[in-house]
């Protein structure tokens, strides 16, 4: 009996331990800060820009510097995001709904502190 329940509790221990599998994001590539109503994809990223690459997401120039996507759920003409971010002080994730508005524009509407975030597609 012991075996059994030492076999099992482990067999939980390991399920809770393994990463759990990440999400996608709908875009990929760089994405600028700058100009961003202009037409067609940017020329040029510059030096702050986010770049969107399987799970993983780096935004060059702010403040935490790569997220790991947890969840990825379509909500009509938009995504419902879930990401995790370490800063090595913080350890905390962030809920946003990002929009594709066309082929080169998203919009990731940040649900902490409101704040609507314009990105453009980088050549």
């Amino acid at each position: 009996m012991k075996t059994i329940l030492s076999c099992t509790l482990f067999t939980v221990a390991v399920a809770f331990a393994l990463p759990a599998n990440a999400a996608s994001y709908p875009v990929s590539g760089k994405w600028t800060y700058n100009e961003v109503n202009g037409d067609g994809p940017a020329k040029e990223c510059g030096t702050r820009y986010q770049e969107f690459s399987g799970e993983q997401r780096f935004d060059k120039g702010g403040g935490v510097p790569s997220y790991r996507n947890l969840t990825v759920t379509p909500s009509g003409a938009a995504f419902q995001i879930v990401d995790q971010f370490a800063t090595g002080q913080i350890n905390a994730r962030s809920v946003y709904t990002l929009r594709k508005l066309d082929a080169d524009h998203i919009e990731l509407n940040m649900q902490a502190g409101s704040k609507t975030i314009k990105l453009r597609r980088c050549e």
